[in-house]
């Protein structure tokens, strides 16, 4: 199949270096190039492992949370606003 792509400088540089690395043709570069592409994009995500955090029991609140206001006054004094 024969196409025309317009291909952003940093892409170009690069196939460039790798097709002088190889000493293969632009076509043979391009060519692998995508087909890796194309095959990563097709495979599935790797699955990471979750992360997690030990907890650490700080004991009982000492204002309710749920009252911004109180809170903050709680935690900053009345000066906080």
């Amino acid at each position: 199949m024969r196409t025309t792509l317009t291909i952003d400088d940093d892409v170009a540089a690069q196939l460039d270096r790798l097709r002088r690395e190889r000493e293969q043709s632009l076509k043979d570069i391009v060519n692998e190039t995508l087909r890796r592409g194309l095959h990563d994009m097709h495979a599935r995500a790797r699955r990471c492992k979750p992360f997690r955090t030990a907890g650490h029991d700080m004991g009982p609140f000492l204002v309710n949370i749920d009252n911004v206001a109180e809170a903050l006054v709680a935690a900053e004094g009345e000066d906080f606003k």
